[in-house]
C-alpha cells in the first residue's frame, strides 16, 4: 500500500489548539464499519453505544517532562533534548535538536545540578545521553523538564495535568494516550456503575507512535520499540469478557497496540510485559480489540494506518472528511470517534 492512500485534507483551522471543558463535552463520532453509517454525538454520550458486561482497557502511562532545555559547552550554543525511553540506570534515548552538531562527547548543562553526555547514535537518528546530576533524578526533571506538547500545538497549556489523563499512573511517556483524556472521573464512575469493566495496562509512548513514515511503500516502515505492560489481572478480565460473549473496547491506539501485541491466540492474552514495535495497518487480523475509543490522527500516520485497518481504509477517509466537513476538532486535544465491529467467535 501507499503513502498517498492516507492522505486526507484538513483545514489548519481545525486542528485544536487547547482542550474543552470539562473534559466529555468533546464531540464524538460514531462509526460502523459494517452498516457504513456516521452518527455526531457528543464524548457524554458514549455509555449508549456500550452493554453491560463489555470491557473498556486504558493505557494508565503518565507523561513525564520530558523536554529540556539546555547549552552546549563550551560554545552555550542552545540545545533541546526530548526523552523518549530510559534505556539503562542514567542512559537515555533521546532527541536532540540541533541534532548534526549533537557528536559523541557532547555535554550539554541544563543546570547547576544536572547536566548530560551524549554517548551514543540510535538507528532512528537520535542520541544515547548520560545524565550526570546532585540530587533525585526524577525530582530535578519535575522542576527543569517542560511538558512535550505536540509541534501542532502553539498555544501555551496552564495547566500540564490537561495533558494527563485522569487515571494516569505510570511514568515513562514523551506523549500522551490522548484518547484516554475525555474521560472524567465521574464518568468512568457511571461506567462502572452501568456495569462497564475498566481495566488497564501500560505502554510508554516514544517514537514509535509519532514517528513519521518516510517510505513510500507502507510495508516497508519500521516501528521503534516501546516498553509496554499488562498485569494478569487485566488479561484474566479480557478472557473472562471475550468468554462472556461481550465486548473489549480499547481506549487509544496505545492501547490496541498492547493488547494486539501481548496476544498469544484469537480471544487468548496473558499477563506480559515487553517491547513492542508492532506496526498495524490494513489487512491486519485484530485478534482481541472488539471496538474502539479514538482521536482524529495526523495524515499519513501510522496511527490512521492502524484505524484504517481496523474501519477498512475507504470507510475511515469518508468519515475523516465527514469530519472536516462538520468542522470536527483534529488531534491531541481533539474530538473523538467510536468505532465498533461484530464479535468473531
Amino acid at each position: 500500500m501507499l503513502l498517498s492512500d492516507f492522505d486526507y485534507e484538513l483545514p489548519e483551522e481545525l486542528i485544536a489548539q487547547t482542550p474543552v471543558e470539562p473534559r466529555n463535552a468533546s464531540r464524538l463520532m460514531v462509526l460502523d464499519p459494517i452498516k457504513k453509517t456516521i452518527e455526531h454525538r457528543h464524548f457524554f454520550e458514549l455509555q449508549q453505544f456500550l452493554s453491560p458486561g463489555d470491557t473498556l482497557i486504558f493505557n494508565d502511562t503518565r507523561v513525564i517532562p520530558a523536554r529540556l532545555i539546555g547549552r552546549k559547552e563550551p560554545t552555550g550554543a542552545r540545545v533541546e533534548v526530548l526523552l523518549l525511553r530510559r534505556v539503562e540506570g542514567d542512559t537515555w534515548e533521546t532527541l536532540v535538536k540541533p541534532g548534526k552538531k549533537a557528536l559523541h562527547g557532547t555535554t550539554i548543562r541544563f543546570s547547576d545540578e544536572i547536566s548530560c553526555e551524549i554517548t551514543g547514535h540510535t538507528d532512528f537518528g537520535g542520541r544515547l545521553v548520560t545524565f550526570h546530576y546532585q540530587g533525585i533524578f526524577e525530582e530535578i526533571l519535575d522542576r527543569l523538564g517542560e511538558t512535550p506538547l505536540p509541534p501542532y500545538i502553539h498555544e501555551e497549556l496552564k495547566d500540564r495535568e490537561r495533558y494527563q489523563t485522569v487515571y494516569c499512573r505510570e511514568s515513562g511517556s514523551a506523549a500522551a494516550p490522548t484518547a484516554g483524556l475525555h474521560f472524567t472521573p465521574e464518568q468512568m464512575d457511571e461506567l462502572k456503575r452501568f456495569g462497564v469493566n475498566l481495566g488497564f495496562l501500560t505502554l510508554h509512548v516514544g517514537l514509535g507512535t509519532f514517528r513519521p513514515v518516510k517510505v513510500e511503500r507502507i510495508e516497508e516502515h519500521v516501528m521503534h520499540s516501546e516498553y509496554y505492560s499488562i498485569g494478569e489481572d487485566t488479561a484474566r478480565l479480557i478472557r473472562e469478557t471475550k468468554a462472556a460473549g461481550k465486548r473489549v473496547v480499547a481506549v487509544g491506539t496505545t492501547s490496541i497496540r498492547t493488547l494486539e501485541s501481548a496476544a498469544v491466540g484469537k480471544n487468548e492474552v496473558y499477563g506480559k510485559s515487553g517491547e513492542t514495535n508492532i506496526f498495524i495497518y490494513p489487512g491486519y487480523d485484530f485478534k482481541i480489540v472488539d471496538a474502539v475509543v479514538t482521536n482524529f490522527h495526523l495524515p499519513k500516520s501510522t496511527l490512521i494506518m492502524l484505524i484504517s485497518a481496523f474501519a477498512g481504509r475507504e470507510f475511515t477517509l469518508e468519515a475523516y472528511r465527514e469530519a472536516v466537513k462538520e468542522k470536527y476538532r483534529f488531534f491531541s486535544f481533539g474530538d473523538a470517534m467510536f468505532i465498533s465491529r461484530p464479535r468473531e467467535r
